[in-house]
């Protein structure tokens, strides 16, 4: 499908700094003053621009100067409207790069300004810096026997992704099979300092291996991933990441290429690269290209197609977040600070895998770990290092275990003790015996709400009465993914189905929205997470339900009398202040509710 520009009128004849200019003051997009102080900037500037767009918005007055200035991005989509184009924005996530490179050669890409971002059988889009120089389209369009159609996208962006996709398309074509990082040498600590993009210290050989896995690290940072995904497949690898608790496809690479790049992060991370038949855990520390330290725990799995590998990424700012920005509101956070407040007994914290249990457990011993107290964990894995913390690693193959841990933690004259899981009667035993000697114990369980949490240690076989006598209570929370704030826009919901939503519970309305999609949020219309909690404390009145047979209906009800708000609650809550919608909070909370 060919692009006709608007060849009639153009409101720009050349791709000058001077007809933009002059096109942007008839659309009053900036005043006359404005159009003649840019044209004499650049004018008498020494400075190269690959594009004047580039130019005229690096000579922009400054957002805070004006309270209106105009993006790079804006003007590109001004620009687009002006020629009557599609205006492309380019996410490597949505592009095809193997596909897209085989389009035409880089050296051609750079010389034309052109970006392939997408290709089919009988077509190909290609972005263009200038689309009002189109002389190369029809030798190009005899050459791949395709229609070319011409879209619009942002020059700096073009020159970038030109680079790097063809950068890591040759990579992965030039990349070898043989152990790349053979020479690496591993500093003796938990965690391997990775620094992105430094190549000096690796052999010529590793040279493509070690840009596939920068690539890899850097755009999962960019694009806010918690989770990278490498699974091995019959034909090809697959790269995936978890953006806002869900999976997104991000690139394919040859099964040998995702071995190499699988067998570099194993011996970063310090693990047996030669064991792939059982599963191996490791861990090491990198850079973002801003410089921002991030952890990464490794896992590896055997499976059918080869050795699969999922990387989750912790961010130690997560720690320096507030309990109002991790989604607590005033009411719950007080209720969490009586709770955490007591220097002895249980508090358990419950929820799925992924439900930021340990990012409020962690939170919560940042803000206990003053001089006067000793804080120690035993964790399996150990997920985020913290200098203020004691933190021991479970290591069942010489019987360290949660149990055996916790029982040498008490010979440590500890204040606080977190107990990264209870996942058996011998660990919730020690956690009894520890908080019945004067500890305060925090813990995870792995139940749909928090009265379940008491008929989970029922389960386990501890005795109703130490139940009663130890947990002060529990906190059951979830993950609901935030509208974006750049796009979203006010809804208009339905009485009965609030009504329904609330199950009756009186929340009114104030700012309900739904999302969009723009650009900022890769056209989601959510950017970002929140959480949602649901607080039990153990009460006079609860107490006298736990019972070896309890009945979980009467926990709730009497958690309920007793002031609990539902999961459901809480998140109806954050819909009502146009946080999250319905359909997000109905997703991720459990039917009891």
């Amino acid at each position: 499908m060919s692009t006709s520009l608007n060849t009639a009128q153009p409101k720009i004849e050349r791709l000058t700094h001077k007809s933009i200019l002059k096109a942007l003051f008839k659309d009053q997009m900036i005043s006359v003053n404005e159009a003649k102080r840019i044209d004499k900037n650049l004018s008498e500037s020494s400075a190269a621009y690959s594009h004047p767009l580039l130019g005229i918005a690096r000579s922009l007055p400054s957002h805070a100067q004006t309270g209106n200035h105009l993006t790079l991005e804006e003007l590109c989509e001004w620009f687009a409207r002006t020629l009557d184009l599609e205006y492309f924005h380019i996410d490597p996530l949505n592009i095809d790069i193997g596909a897209v490179t085989q389009v035409m050669a880089p050296q051609y890409a750079k010389q034309n300004g052109l970006l392939a971002v997408a290709t089919s059988t009988d077509s190909v889009t290609l972005a263009v810096k200038n689309p009002l120089d189109l002389s190369w389209k029809p030798n190009l369009e005899g050459l791949l026997r395709k229609d070319i159609k011409v879209v619009f996208a942002n020059p700096s962006e073009i020159d970038r992704y030109v680079s790097e996709f063809y950068t890591l398309a040759n990579s992965i074509k030039r990349s070898k099979v043989s152990d790349e990082s053979a020479g690496v040498s591993i500093q003796q600590n938990l965690e391997q300092l990775v620094d992105l993009g430094r190549r000096g210290q690796l052999d010529a050989e590793d040279h493509h291996i070690v840009q596939l896995v920068d690539w890899l690290l850097q755009y999962a940072f960019e694009q806010r991933a918690s989770d990278i995904h490498l699974e091995p497949r019959k034909e090809q690898g697959e790269v995936r990441f978890r953006i806002d608790g869900v999976l997104h496809y991000a690139y394919q690479v040859p099964p040998n290429v995702l071995l190499a790049i699988i067998g570099r992060l194993k011996t970063l991370a310090r693990m047996d690269i030669s064991e792939k038949r059982r599963p191996l855990d490791g861990r090491l520390k990198t850079r973002t290209p801003d410089g921002k330290e991030i952890e990464l725990r490794l896992s590896t799995v055997p499976t059918a197609m080869g050795e699969k590998m999922v990387m989750r990424i912790f961010d130690p700012e997560v720690l320096q977040r507030s309990f109002n920005q991790l989604g607590l509101n005033d009411r719950e956070l007080d209720i969490w600070n009586r709770m955490t407040t007591h220097t002895n007994g249980i508090i358990l914290v419950t929820g799925p895998t992924g439900s930021g249990k340990t990012t409020t457990l962690y939170s919560t011993l940042k803000n206990l770990a003053t001089s006067e107290v000793n804080v120690c964990t035993i964790e399996d894995p150990i997920e985020m290092v913290e200098p203020s913390f004691n933190q021991i690693q479970v290591h069942n193959a010489i019987d360290l275990t949660f149990a055996a841990g916790v029982k040498s933690l008490l010979r440590q004259d500890p204040d606080i003790i977190m107990i990264g899981e209870i996942r058996d009667l011998a660990t919730a035993e020690m956690a009894i015996q520890a908080s019945l000697t004067g500890h305060l114990v925090l813990s995870t369980l792995h139940t749909n709400d928090s009265p379940s949490a008491v008929t989970r240690l029922l389960e386990l076989g501890m005795p109703a009465y130490l139940i009663s006598a130890t947990v002060l209570g529990v906190m059951a929370q979830r993950l609901v993914r935030t509208l974006c704030p750049s796009c979203k826009e006010p809804d208009n919901i339905d009485e009965k189905a609030w009504h329904d939503f609330t199950d009756g519970v009186d929340i009114a309305l104030e700012t309900p929205c739904k999302p969009v999609g723009c650009i900022e949020c890769r056209q989601t219309g959510f950017l970002g997470r929140i959480g949602l909690y649901e607080m039990m404390e153990m009460s006079n009145d609860l107490k006298p339900l736990i019972k070896n047979e309890a009945d979980l209906s009467r926990l709730r009800s009497q958690a309920k009398s007793d002031g609990l708000e539902t999961l459901r609650i809480s998140g109806a809550k954050k819909v009502s202040a146009g946080i999250t919608t319905i359909s997000e909070v109905l997703r991720v909370t459990p039917f009891n509710d």
